[in-house]
C-alpha cells in the first residue's frame, strides 16, 4: 500500500504542478505575460547567472538559449512537483504547503523584477499556487480514501477510491490543457494594444535618405550571406524571456541626468515628427565567436541621437561636458552604458523607429531602440528603450558591466568564411571561397585567404556601402585533392589586420582568424 501511495503521490504532484502552471499562465495572459512564474523566475535566474555561463549558453545554443532555459526550468519544476507529491503522500498538508511556498517564490520574483509594474504581478504565481495546492491535497485525499461501501461489499473494488482519483486526475489534465491553450491564444489587453499600435504606424520619408546600395555590394556566390539581412533572419540576443509588447501610444522616453540643462520627455509621435535619417548599419553581438552568426546588416530609420542630446544641453566630454556615459534603460529593466563621446562624434547614432522599411519588429525593439555604429550591442543597442540618463562610468556600472564585461567595447575587426561550409566536400578545380568581413565605423580595406600553410592571397572585395556595414569578399581557389584548411583575415580602414590569437568573447569581444576544413576529391 505504501508503494502504491508513493506512486500516486508522484503522479498527483505532476498533475498539480501542471495545473498550477496552466492557471498562472492564464492569469498572466490576462494581465501581464512577463509576470508569469516561469518567466519571472527565469528572468531572475538570468540576472544571477555569471557572464561566462551566459556566454557558454549563447555559444552552444545561439538564439535558442532562452528556449533551453525555459525548458530547463520546466524540467526542474516537474522534478520538484514529483518530490512534493511524494511528500504529500506521507504528509498531505506538508506537500500542499510546499506548493504554496513555490508560489511565494514566484510572486517575489515577479514583483522584484526591474520591469515589474505593480503588486498585481504577484497574482499569476499566487493563483497558480493555490490551484496547485488544492489539487494536490484533493488528489492525495482520493488516493488515501477507502472505496465506497457498496463497491467494497461487492468485492470488486480496491481498498482506495480509484474512481474518484481517476476522475479528478482526468479532469485536471483536461482543464489544465485547455487553460494552457487559452493562455497561448489570448493576449492581454496590453499586447493587443501594442499590436494595434504597430499596425497603425506609417513611417514618414526620411529627410536624409540612405544612399542606394551599390549593385556590386552583393556578390553572386551561392552560400554567401545576403548584404541586407531580412528582419525574420536577423539575430536576436537579449535577456527577455518574453518579448516586451509596448503600446506606441503610451510609450515615453525621458532624457535627464548630469549635464542635461533641459530635461525632456518624448512621445513616439514626437519622434515621427522630427527629421529622420536612413542608414545601413551592421550590428554585432559581443558574444559572437570567431566565425559566428551573431551579426546582421539592415537599413535603419531613426532620429539622430546627438541632436536630441544637444537640444537637451548635453555636451560631449571633449567639449567640457560633465557626463561621459549615457545609460539607456529598457522597459524590461535592462541597462546599457554607452560612451557619450561616441554618440556625439558625428557617427550615425540614432533612436531607430524602422528596420528595412518596416516599423521595428517587436523582437527587435518596437517602438524604439538605440543604435550606435561601431560598438557592440551590449554597450549601444538598447531595445525597447524608455529612459536615457547622462552620468559617468565611475558612478554607474550597467547590467553587463556588473557581470564582468568591459565598460567600453568598440567592434573588433573580424572576418568569416560563409562558403564552403566546415567539413564540406568539393571536387578538384575552381572552388569559390566567400564570406563577409566587418569593422564597423572603420571599414574593411583588405581581405586575405590562406590555404593550409601557404602564402596569403588577396581576395576580391565587393563594393563597400559604408564603413558602418560589413563587406563581402570572394576568392577563386584552385582546389587540389586532399584535406585542406582555409583561413581568412581582414584589414580595416586604419590599416590594422585582425590578430591571429584566439580569445573568447569575454570581456570585450572575440579575436582570431576563422578557419575551416574542406575535403577535396
Amino acid at each position: 500500500m505504501r508503494r502504491r501511495l508513493t506512486y500516486l503521490g508522484a503522479l498527483s504532484g505532476l498533475l498539480a504542478g501542471y495545473a498550477a502552471l496552466a492557471a498562472a499562465a492564464l492569469v498572466a495572459s490576462l494581465t501581464r505575460p512577463e509576470a508569469g512564474p516561469v518567466i519571472a523566475v527565469g528572468g531572475a535566474a538570468i540576472d544571477r547567472t555569471p557572464g561566462a555561463v551566459k556566454d557558454w549558453a549563447i555559444r552552444y545554443f545561439g538564439t535558442n538559449d532562452k528556449l533551453v532555459l525555459q525548458f530547463g526550468i520546466l524540467v526542474v519544476l516537474a522534478l520538484l512537483a514529483v518530490i512534493l507529491g511524494v511528500v504529500a503522500s506521507r504528509r498531505r498538508r506538508a506537500g500542499s504547503a510546499g506548493v504554496l511556498l513555490f508560489g511565494v517564490i514566484g510572486a517575489l520574483a515577479a514583483t522584484t523584477r526591474p520591469d515589474s509594474t505593480s503588486p498585481a504581478d504577484a497574482l499569476p504565481s499566487v493563483i497558480g499556487a493555490v490551484v496547485g495546492a488544492w489539487l494536490l491535497y484533493s488528489l492525495i485525499g482520493r488516493a488515501e480514501a477507502p472505496a465506497p461501501v457498496a463497491l467494497s461489499e461487492a468485492g470488486s473494488a480496491p481498498d482506495w477510491d480509484r474512481r474518484g482519483f481517476v476522475t479528478v486526475a482526468a479532469a485536471t489534465a483536461v482543464v489544465s490543457t485547455g487553460a494552457g491553450l487559452l493562455a497561448r491564444t489570448s493576449g492581454g489587453t496590453q499586447d493587443q494594444n501594442a499590436v494595434a499600435s504597430r499596425s497603425g504606424v506609417r513611417l514618414p520619408a526620411p529627410k536624409s535618405p540612405g544612399r542606394p546600395t551599390p549593385a556590386n555590394a552583393q556578390l553572386h556566390v551561392p552560400g554567401i550571406s545576403p548584404f541586407t539581412t531580412p528582419n525574420k533572419d536577423f539575430y536576436r540576443i537579449d535577456t527577455a524571456l518574453v518579448v516586451p509588447m509596448v503600446d506606441a501610444a503610451k510609450w515615453r522616453l525621458k532624457i535627464h541626468g548630469k549635464g542635461v540643462t533641459r530635461p525632456v520627455t518624448l512621445t513616439f509621435d514626437d519622434l515621427l515628427r522630427r527629421p529622420l535619417v536612413e542608414r545601413d548599419i551592421t550590428l554585432t553581438c559581443v558574444s559572437n565567436e570567431v566565425g559566428g552568426p551573431l551579426l546582421g546588416n539592415a537599413r535603419w530609420l531613426g532620429v539622430p541621437l546627438a541632436d536630441l542630446l544637444a537640444e537637451s544641453g548635453v555636451r560631449p566630454p571633449s567639449k567640457g561636458g560633465p557626463a561621459n556615459q549615457l545609460v539607456a534603460r529598457s522597459v524590461d529593466g535592462m541597462t546599457i552604458g554607452t560612451p557619450v563621446e561616441a554618440v556625439m562624434d558625428g557617427r550615425d547614432a540614432m533612436l531607430a523607429l524602422g528596420m528595412n522599411g518596416q516599423p521595428l519588429p517587436f523582437k527587435h525593439g518596437f517602438p524604439v531602440r538605440m543604435l550606435v555604429p561601431g560598438l557592440y550591442g551590449y554597450v549601444s543597442a538598447c531595445k525597447w528603450i524608455r529612459d536615457i540618463e547622462l552620468t559617468t562610468f565611475d558612478a554607474y556600472d550597467a547590467y553587463w558591466v556588473q557581470r564582468g564585461w568591459a565598460q567600453q567595447a568598440p567592434v573588433k575587426t573580424e572576418s568569416r568564411i560563409d562558403t564552403p561550409k566546415p567539413f564540406a566536400s568539393r571536387k578538384p578545380g575552381t572552388v569559390m571561397v566567400a564570406g563577409v568581413a566587418w569593422a564597423q565605423h572603420r571599414g574593411i580595406e583588405k581581405v586575405e585567404v590562406r590555404v593550409d600553410d601557404g602564402p596569403w592571397r588577396t581576395a576580391t572585395l565587393a563594393a563597400q556601402d559604408s564603413r558602418d556595414t560589413w563587406r563581402q569578399w570572394s576568392y577563386p581557389w584552385q582546389a587540389t585533392s586532399g584535406r585542406h584548411h582555409l583561413t581568412v583575415r581582414a584589414t580595416d580602414g586604419t590599416g590594422r589586420t585582425q590578430p591571429s590569437k584566439r580569445t573568447g568573447p569575454v570581456p570585450s569581444g572575440a579575436t582570431g582568424w576563422h578557419s575551416i576544413l574542406v575535403e577535396v576529391g
